[in-house]
Formats: structure tokens, C-alpha cells, sequence
């Protein structure tokens, strides 16, 4: 039992003996009120603690993305110039090759349409994964920053970044030739970022779709 459901527990039961027992002696009803203040100040300790909690939660999360965003950003086996000139990022994340498409260069604010210009880079992906990487599967996964949808017509961040990896996957399917069944899509939302959402640079990092190269 929790130490709130205690204090209210043993509040009611206190209330039931000063009702049913008139003769309570001063001593027992300073008792009783000793007993509540005691759980109400515990109650209060337990809140501070969760607030603690909370803030190392949010150290920890930092402390992922950062150690994400350098497992992320190990070089390449080799360059990609057309990547480069278009600004996707690419390196090894393990035993994995990982190509980071930023969302302002697919996508505009708050939408899952791939523009003109974004087509034009996941073309270069396409070309990219089919030279090098033609028997492998892609994990198409879609990231978002934290802050919470508002103007969109999506419900959730999780909800657009799985429309933005699915629209990912129709492109590069049905117009960039890749095959539907080498592609499996993920949408991860806020939950996985590669740097800190509390300034722009870190949101427009987190903000993007990762095409992860696996097996082949």
C-alpha cells in the first residue's frame, strides 16, 4: 500500500473512532494528529523524490542522444559525394550503414508530402542503396523533435513520423525502383533523438528519416 492510501486509510479509520467514541482523551486525538502529519509530510517527501527521479530520467535521455549521435556519426567506409551535396548524412552505426535524410530537405513543417526537393534527394538515396547495397534490407524509420503536434492534423509526433516513413517507402518504391519487400518502416517519434531538443539545432537534427542497411 502506498503511503497516500495509508494516510487516507488511517485518516478514515481515525475519523471512525472519533465518531463512534465519544470519550477520545486528547492524548489519542493528538495522536491521530501527529499519525496525519506525519503522512502528509512523507506524502510531500515522496513527491520530491519523484521530481528527482524525473530529472535523472531526463539526464539519461541527454546522455543517450549524445552517445547516439557519436555511434551515428562514425565515418563511412567510403564517401558519397551526391549525399554530401545535398546534405543527407550517412556513416556506420555498428555493423549497420545509416543514411539521414533531414526532414526540411523531404518535407515541410508539419507535413508528410514529400516535396519536389525531396524527391530529388531520396532519388540520390535510392541510387546510393541500389549501387552498393542491392541485396540488403532497408529499415526506414521515421524521427521527430519533441514538441507536441499542434497545428498539424496528426494526433501525435509518432503518428507523423510513421507518415513520413511511409511516404519515404511508397517514393522509393513505386518511383526509385527499389523492391517493397527489401523495406520494413518504423516510426519512432521523439523517442530516439540524436541530439537535444531544447534548441533549434538539436530539433532539426532529431527531425529526419534514417534508412538503416542491414544484411545483404
Amino acid at each position: 500500500m502506498n503511503p497516500l492510501t495509508m494516510w487516507r486509510a488511517g485518516w478514515g479509520a481515525g475519523l471512525l473512532v472519533l465518531l463512534s467514541a465519544s470519550c477520545a482523551t486528547p492524548k489519542q486525538l493528538q495522536a491521530y494528529q501527529d499519525e496525519i502529519v506525519a503522512l502528509r509530510e512523507e506524502r510531500t517527501q515522496l513527491k520530491k523524490e519523484n521530481r528527482g527521479l524525473r530529472m535523472q530520467l531526463e539526464s539519461y535521455e541527454v546522455a543517450l542522444a549524445e552517445a547516439n549521435s557519436m555511434v551515428a556519426d562514425e565515418p563511412a567506409t567510403q564517401s558519397y559525394a551526391e549525399l554530401d551535396d545535398l546534405g543527407i548524412g550517412y556513416g556506420q552505426r555498428g555493423n549497420d550503414f545509416v543514411i539521414s535524410v533531414p526532414a526540411e530537405v523531404t518535407f515541410a513543417s508539419g507535413k508528410a508530402d514529400v516535396t519536389r526537393n525531396g524527391r530529388g534527394a531520396l532519388d540520390a538515396v535510392a541510387r546510393t542503396l541500389q549501387k552498393d547495397y542491392a541485396n540488403s534490407f532497408f529499415w526506414i524509420e521515421g524521427h521527430t523533435d519533441s514538441d507536441p503536434i499542434k497545428k498539424s492534423s496528426w494526433n501525435s509526433n509518432r503518428e507523423l513520423s510513421v507518415a513520413r516513413a511511409m511516404a519515404v517507402l511508397h517514393y522509393l518504391v513505386e518511383d526509385a525502383g527499389l523492391e517493397d519487400e527489401q523495406c520494413i518502416v518504423v516510426g519512432h517519434g521523439e523517442y530516439r533523438p540524436m541530439a537535444e531538443n531544447n534548441n533549434k539545432a538539436g530539433k532539426a537534427k532529431n527531425r529526419r528519416v534514417e534508412i538503416v542497411v542491414r544484411g545483404g
